[in-house]
Order: structure tokens, then sequence, then C-alpha cells
């Protein structure tokens, strides 16, 4: 695949695609020169036929990746679960009740209310999205060209990271918000998420003053909820794809040949075993983050003014 790209811009842009599934119109004319007689669902066989295929494209790469590293992660935790005993674990075990120990615990000092759904959703994201940036240590070139031999086409894009892709990384903060505002409804009532909405930072207690200050509440508020999951999303996206970044970059530093190889897996080792502490940390902040911010959905009225 590497030897596809005639120049050090086009071997990053391909590694940077993902596998891109959409509708081309009738009469577009395609990478390779061809015209298309009807609307076409296809794969993208460049960028640009990946941005034209709009809104509605799918990336399979990372779906197919997210969903079999989810699975990946239930097989795991239901196969430990399953043979777990009575006394003192071992192996695998151990690794799993180390990992569900730190995260309730951590979960109980953070989330100070009775909810059932948090520990297990705060087990569900650190676990698969280590898992998804674990990925990130695989050799850049290795799952790529195995996919364009498997397939013959030898034009395929494939990323293996699915935190790689902002549409990922927005999509589950995009779910996390979601919670937040459930919660936020469920537990103060859609009266008193409102008034949370409005009535602070600024609340005078008389009403003549407050409807003055309610739509700069408002816009202070609104601002300070939608950045919650933009951020969250982007965190993430952001220190993973720099990683990924620099393991295409050292690829095309050092080229090919024998003294090529040695140099940049001798560079890929040293990031890799860096880049351990960095898909470790943002797996935990993703799941720390979440977790707090259930937490503030759970906070009734008079928590969230002793709060401001």
């Amino acid at each position: 695949m590497a030897g596809e790209a005639q120049t050090a811009t086009d071997y990053i842009q391909h590694h940077l695609q993902n596998m891109a599934y959409g509708k081309l119109p009738a009469g577009y004319t395609r990478a390779d020169g061809t015209i298309l007689q009807q609307s076409t669902w296809t794969l993208a066989h460049s960028s640009q036929e990946a941005s034209d295929m709009g809104f509605w494209a799918v990336h399979l790469d990372t779906l197919g990746w997210s969903i079999a590293l989810g699975l990946v992660f239930c097989f795991l935790f239901a196969r430990a679960a399953k043979k777990a005993t009575v006394g003192v674990p071992r192996g695998f075990q151990s690794l799993v009740e180390l990992v569900i120990d730190f995260i309730d615990k951590l979960v109980k000092e953070t989330f100070p209310h009775r909810n059932s759904m948090v520990a297990p959703m705060a087990l569900t994201i650190f676990v698969w999205v280590f898992l998804m940036n674990l990925m990130d240590l695989i050799p850049v070139d290795w799952l790529p060209m195995a996919a364009a031999s498997a397939t013959g086409n030898h034009h395929l894009f494939f990323k293996v990271v699915p935190t790689t892709d902002l549409n990922a990384t927005l999509g589950m903060a995009l779910a996390v918000f979601v919670l937040m505002l459930f919660f936020s409804v469920r537990e103060k009532g859609l009266v008193g998420f409102i008034k949370e909405l409005t009535l602070h930072p600024f609340h005078s207690g008389k009403w003549y003053v407050d409807m003055f200050l309610i739509p700069f509440n408002f816009l202070l508020e609104a601002v300070s909820l939608l950045a919650k999951p933009v951020s969250l999303g982007l965190r993430l996206f952001g220190n993973l794809y720099a990683g990924e970044m620099i393991f295409i970059l050292i690829a095309i530093v050092f080229g090919v040949g024998v003294l090529g190889f040695i140099g940049a897996g001798l560079l890929q080792m040293g990031w890799a075993i860096f880049h351990i502490l960095v898909i470790t940390l943002q797996a935990f902040v993703f799941m720390v983050l979440t977790t707090v911010y259930m937490a503030m959905a759970h906070n009734r009225e008079d928590e969230h003014e002793n709060d401001h």
C-alpha cells in the first residue's frame, strides 16, 4: 500500500482516509476516470469521493473495528466471570478483578448518587476506549496491506484505530451528552432543568430583575453544557490522531531498505512504549469525565447553587 503512494503527502493522506461507503450521483466522474451512469452506493476511491458522498457516508472500518473490539471486551470479561473462583484470583481473572475494583472505587468517590448503570458504563467506556486506542500500537502498514492483499484492491482505504476518526469520538461524546440530558430531566424535572439553565449563575430572587438576567444566564449555561461533549470528543480524537501521525511520519522518514526498517522499528518501538501511557490515560480521562458529567446531571438545584 505504501508503494502505491508516489509522494509522502500521498502516503499520509492514504493512511488518514477512512473506508467510506456512500452514494455518488449519476454522471459523477470517479478517480479512475469512469463516469457513473446512475446513482451508486460504493466505496470511495479517493478523499474527494469520500467528501462528495456527503453526510450519509459510512466509515466501514471505524464501525467494524469498534463493534469487533466491543465484542472482544464482552467475550473476555464474560469468560473471566464464568471461570471466576472463590479463592485467590490468578491470571486474567486477577487482571479483570483489579480493573473492576479500581473503577468501582473511583465511581464511588466521583459519583455520590444511587444509579446502578453508572459503574458498568464507566467500566465499559474505559475498557472499550482502551482497546480501540490500543490498535494504534500495530504498525501502520500491516493491517491495511493485509486488507488490500485479501481484497485485491490496492487503493483500499483502511484505518484500524476507531478513535482517530472524529465521527467515532464525537459519536461517543454525543451519547454521553444525551444521557446527561436524560438524567438531568429525570432527577430535576423538566421545570428544574429549565430553571438551572436560566436562573444560574446570576439569580437575584426578584422576578423583574431575573427576567433581564435569563437570556444572559441561558447563553452562559448553554455554552457550558454544549462544550462538555465537544471537548470530550475532541480531546480523545486529538491525542490519538497525533499519535497516529507520528507513527506514519516515522515510517516515511526512514523509507525502505534494511537500515530504514531497523531505524523505523527502533523509533516506533520507543514511541509505542511512551504511547502506551497516552492510550491508557485518554481512556481513563474519557471515563472519569463521563462519570463526573453523570454526577453533575444528578445534582439537584440546591447542590448546583452551592457549587456556584
